[in-house]
Formats: C-alpha cells, structure tokens, sequence
C-alpha cells in the first residue's frame, strides 16, 4: 500500500505502508542506531515522536518477546529505508511489520532515509504526518502538523502503581519519569530491592521509605514541563540521600537547583556518542535519546560542576553536585541499544550508597 510523509517544511516522500495504516502525525527525529530497533521503539523517550532510521535495512533479525524496553511501544511513527520481510536470528519470533502492527505503530519504507536525515540535521527536529490516504487534504494536513505538540508523555508512560523488583543487598527508590527496564535490571544486577515509584509521587512518600538510595530515570518530553515533578524532586535534594539520574532525570535535577534547559537543534540519538569524562580525560562512546540540554552557563558553581561533555558539540552530559552524593548523567549508562563502556556508573552509585 502507498503511504505518504509530509514534512512541516512542505516536502513529501512516498513509499510503501509498513506496520499500521492510521495517519499518524508526529514529531520527526532520527537515530543513527544500526540495531536495536525493538529496543528504540519500546523506549518510553520517544513517546509522541517518529523515528527516523539512518541505517538503510532495519527487521533483519526480526524481535522477540525479551527485548522490549517497557511495557509498550511508545514511538509513533518509523521510517526506514529498507524494511526486511523476514528476520534471520536464533532468538527471533516474529517480524517487525507484525510487531509495528501489535502496537498501532505506523511506518513507511522505500524513502531516503538519508535526504530525510539531511533536512531535520540542517533544519532542525519539525513534525510531519504519515498517511495511506491517496487524496488526503495538504492544507488540512499541514495545519494538523504545525499545530501539533508532544505534550503529557511523562504522565502516558510512568506506571501507575508502586512495584517492588526483589534484591538483598541495598534499597533503591526508583522514580518512574518513562522508565527502561534495562535500568532497574542494572540495579537488581548489582544485589538491590528496586521500588519503582509512579512519576508524581511525593518527596516525603519516597523519603518515609528510608531507602539507601534515589535513581531518577530517563523519560520523554520537554522537561520544563513537568513542574509538579521538579519540586518534589528539589525536596528530595535537600536530602543526604545518594542520588543518580540519567536522561530525564538529570536534566529534572538541574532545573530543580536553579539551572536552565534548551532545546537542542536536532538532538542526540544513537549508539555511538561521544562523550569526554572530564575528571579523567578518557572518552567514552555512549548510547543517547534526547532533544533537551542543561545549559553550561546556567550551572550555579556553588552547587554543581560539569562532569562530562559531548565531544561533538560541546554541550553538558553530566554533573556532580557539591555537597550532596549526588551525579547525573544526559547519556545512558544501561545502553540497549547501545555501548555498555559506562556501566560503571552503576557501581559508583553502589558505592556511594555503602559509604552510608
């Protein structure tokens, strides 16, 4: 079946329907991930968002029922250029236009994926729509496209209830901001009791648990937009807890201490970023998804120091916090998909949590 996208700038692509025929109108980014498709599409972040593939054959190895990321796939949209009609692995269980299927997720293949990745480089992440409708109205549609926004996503993809992930060496307190799993499968690794906790959930209902640590989570969205959640978490600083957030967290954590967040032009996402540890000088290559940054010259000195960088572009992928057992990183130390070259994160989160 033919499908159409159309851009916020008035270009169109058409290619071949993949997945679910609905019309779908999303905000458009890409990914320069050569695996992890199944990882990426159940990756609460991209909630609200259509995913743009730069590798040009995407559902070679099919998905299975192991590797989704949360309870659902949250992506709007995927784009590729190729789409592989069978998958080739000895864990595979089914194709990706299936899976694409399962969870009303609409595609489009046979378009550059390259010229595609071109415009949102050079003129910035913008919406766009894919439809199956021959004759749809261009007018209406991108009237439709321009009006839309990602909006709620940090309430659509937090779990609505307490859920405790057994472990006998130390208690975590887990907020959910549109949590992946492979982050509390870090923690329960490494001997913990993870209490996951819903998004908006009191500073004091968490502090009560007297737990020996704190983990914010990644999640999707713009997160100035989450005030509630900012000032439960400013309560949370003002304790001694240890603390680490990644993502989402760590990017609420800065504007809960007076810092300010922007907009990047087309944001990092993929497997291959690299970020400078600025205590070492050694860089690693991390596993990134996100369209929002901390702004350097908004970090008060007295409160926290960058601790990592971007090496592409300079920006700030990580912070310490001066007074307080406190760090957070923008990358993502669980990768899936992704490098795993920052694991070790995990465990100086571990040791800070003994040092109690």
């Amino acid at each position: 079946m033919k499908a159409t996208l159309l851009l916020e700038n008035g270009m169109a692509f058409t290619g071949t329907s993949m997945g679910s025929t609905k019309t779908s109108v999303c905000e458009m980014v890409f990914n320069t991930s050569m695996v992890g498709y199944q990882e990426i599409l159940t990756d609460p972040s991209y909630a609200g968002q259509g995913i743009v593939m730069t590798y040009p054959l995407i559902g070679n190895y099919g998905v299975n029922s192991q590797d989704n990321q949360s309870r659902n796939a949250w992506a709007a949209a995927m784009i590729v250029r190729r789409q592989s009609s069978r998958g080739s692995n000895f864990r595979c269980e089914d194709t990706l236009d299936n899976f694409l299927k399962k969870y009303d997720i609409t595609g489009i293949c046979g378009v550059d994926t390259r010229a595609i990745t071109r415009i949102l480089r050079d003129q910035g992440t913008m919406n766009g729509m894919i439809t199956t409708e021959e004759n749809f109205d261009r007018d209406e549609a991108m009237r439709l496209i321009r009006a839309y926004q990602v909006t709620g996503t940090v309430e659509r993809t937090t779990r609505d209830h307490i859920q405790v992930y057994p472990g006998e060496r130390k208690r975590v307190a887990f907020l959910d901001l549109g949590a992946k799993e492979e982050m509390i499968r870090m923690l329960q690794k490494r001997g913990c009791c993870v209490t996951v906790y819903p998004a908006h959930t009191p500073a004091e209902t968490i502090l009560a648990g007297n737990y020996d640590g704190i983990m914010l989570s990644n999640g999707p969205g713009n997160p100035a937009d989450n005030p509630g959640i900012i000032a439960e978490i400013r309560r949370l600083y003002a304790s001694d807890i240890p603390i680490f957030a990644v993502c989402l967290g760590h990017q609420l954590m800065a504007l809960a201490t007076g810092a300010k967040t922007g907009k990047l032009k087309y944001g990092h996402r993929g497997a291959n970023h690299p970020v400078k540890d600025l205590a070492t000088g050694r860089v690693y290559i991390t596993s990134q998804n996100h369209g929002y940054m901390v702004e350097a010259d908004s970090v008060d000195p007295a409160i926290a120091e960058i601790s990592h960088v971007n090496v592409n572009d300079g920006t700030v992928e990580g912070l310490r916090y001066k007074k307080k057992k406190i760090f957070t990183v923008q990358f993502h130390p669980e990768a899936c998909p992704g490098p795993r070259d920052t694991e070790y994160l995990f465990n100086q989160f571990m040791e800070l949590m003994e040092e109690d």
